[in-house]
């Protein structure tokens, strides 16, 4: 049973919308930054969701970065959307919608604006696939006081247990990025023809740093960071080596090609230096660097004419497994728990673990059998991908119920 205050907070926020005559609203806080596709993707995998189980809902979208044309993007693939740009609008919204739904993230990243809701209406609240390293008792409250709080990977959903969290409902919920259905069919297949890549003869390969260089990001204003560069510098072969022995096994025992390709902004340099610049002239041959960075859209539209992806990334795969396309994870100690979800979602096989040796000496092995085999890694991708469509479905009833 809901406590109370729960119950009387739904209950007004429904009799508001009805004595309105008017759909329910829903302040969707999420879009932390246009340098990573995955963050791009955050937003839009959810909007999909309330489109689909939610038809009737007013969404706005509270973000922290459309630009280089995200906010375009995301209005032509969801026209009702409102995109609030204004302080003026954000506080109008905050008084006019029914509930703040804080999206996909690496953490609770708008802790200050939740806080805010709580603190200037009496309207409820929930929290849809993060990622959670915090026992803080902030965290730990805005969790409580939540009418739901949904974990994208198992860690953080039992670390938050130990740590006092109970909201009424909490459990494992989705990276929001899973259902993004941007396309840019156009420059995907413009970029496919200029290189001589076949839809389903290809696969993606991402390479990453250990930690993300943020000084060499064009859209971020961030100081070189020594500590952070000297970790990227002493992993950085170590965890590119068995992305480059795949290229060669699968160039040299199939007939797939490899496009070697970007998930941030830092990371074509990193893939030239670290992967393509060191392949054999064979290898080379067969291989495609892409020199640019993308967006989400064509990014998508290029991963789904693919027959697979493998690399360092996590939302890349996500993207993906969305649309029914194999995709091997590849982790380590540096980044969050979010990996983990690869085994939540039944993908344990494809997670692989560079901190451990035996696990780095199974990636090869993997990838062609990826290569080889392209109709049983597919038949594996669409299971996981059911399984992901049946909890977006639960998420999606739980946040109806609190409308």
């Amino acid at each position: 049973m809901l406590p109370r205050r729960h119950f009387l907070a739904s209950a007004l926020a429904s009799i508001g919308a009805s004595a309105a005559g008017r759909n329910p609203r829903i302040l969707l806080r999420n879009s932390w930054a246009v340098v990573n596709i995955g963050d791009i993707a955050h937003s839009s995998g959810i909007l999909m969701q309330l489109e689909k189980y939610l038809p009737n809902a007013e969404v706005r979208l509270w973000p922290s970065s459309v630009a280089l044309g995200v906010d375009q993007i995301l209005q032509r693939r969801f026209p009702k959307l409102t995109i609030l740009k204004s302080q003026e609008s954000i506080r109008t919204a905050i008084k006019e919608c029914d509930f703040l739904l804080h999206g996909s993230g690496a953490s609770l990243v708008a802790k200050k604006d939740v806080a805010r809701w709580r603190q200037e209406t009496a309207k409820p609240y929930g929290i849809y696939g993060i990622t959670n390293a915090s026992a803080e008792p902030d965290v730990i409250d805005i969790f409580n006081n939540a009418r739901f709080v949904y974990f994208r990977d198992s860690v953080s959903l039992e670390l938050s247990r130990k740590a006092g969290a109970h909201p009424p409902v909490m459990g494992f919920g989705p990276d929001g990025a899973f259902g993004t259905d941007l396309r840019n069919d156009a420059a995907a297949d413009a970029f496919l023809r200029e290189h001589k890549l076949e839809t389903g003869k290809f696969l993606c390969c991402i390479p990453r740093y250990r930690l993300t260089p943020n000084w060499k990001m064009a859209h971020r204003q961030a100081t070189f960071d020594a500590t952070r560069d000297k970790r990227n510098q002493e992993m950085k072969e170590h965890d590119h080596a068995q992305l480059r022995a795949a290229i060669e096994a699968v160039t040299s025992q199939t007939r797939m090609k490899v496009l070697i390709c970007p998930e941030d902004e830092t990371q074509m340099e990193l893939g030239k230096e670290m992967i393509y610049d060191k392949l054999s002239p064979a290898a080379k041959a067969k291989t495609v660097w892409r020199d640019s960075y993308w967006l989400t859209d064509e990014a998508v539209s290029t991963y789904v004419r693919s027959a697979g992806q493998f690399g360092n990334e996590m939302h890349s795969p996500i993207l993906c497994i969305s649309n029914g396309i194999p995709a091997i994870v590849c982790r380590f100690a540096d980044q969050t728990s979010k990996g983990i979800m690869w085994r939540d979602i039944g993908l344990g096989e494809w997670f692989f673990d560079l901190d451990d040796e035996k696990d780095v000496a199974r990636i090869v092995p993997a990838v062609l059998a990826m290569a080889k085999n392209p109709a049983a890694a597919k038949r594996k991708a669409l299971a996981a991908k059911g399984r992901v469509e049946k909890l977006q479905k639960e998420v999606m009833q739980v946040l109806a119920k609190n409308l």
